[in-house]
């Protein structure tokens, strides 16, 4: 029997916490108009200060928003960013980035 992470048990609890939030695509696309100065229009960042965020796998973003915007990972510039976002948003954000390649 494979014992789980303590990551791999966040991550999943994550993910379980947001039941029945469809993700919305066209709503995270406009959503991610604030992004696009960072991270690219297309999700495609021109700066190595900043990720790529296009083809980035749904799961991974959403944990990875949550993290920031509930202070559970520390980034000044994207603790700021995520602080106004509901769980709606961000799946919305991460279906968007998701569905770029």
């Amino acid at each position: 029997m494979k014992i789980l992470s303590p990551l791999a048990i966040a991550f999943a609890l994550t993910i379980l916490a947001t039941p029945g939030l469809a993700a919305d695509i066209e709503a995270g696309k406009k959503k991610a108009m604030t992004c696009a100065a960072c991270h690219g229009a297309n999700g495609i960042s021109s700066n190595d200060m900043w990720p790529n965020l296009a083809g980035q796998k749904k799961g991974y973003l959403i944990s990875q928003l949550q993290m920031f915007r509930d202070g559970r990972r520390n980034n000044p510039m994207m603790t700021a960013m995520s602080k106004g976002l509901s769980d709606a948003d961000i799946v919305n954000l991460s279906a968007y980035y998701a569905s770029l390649k």
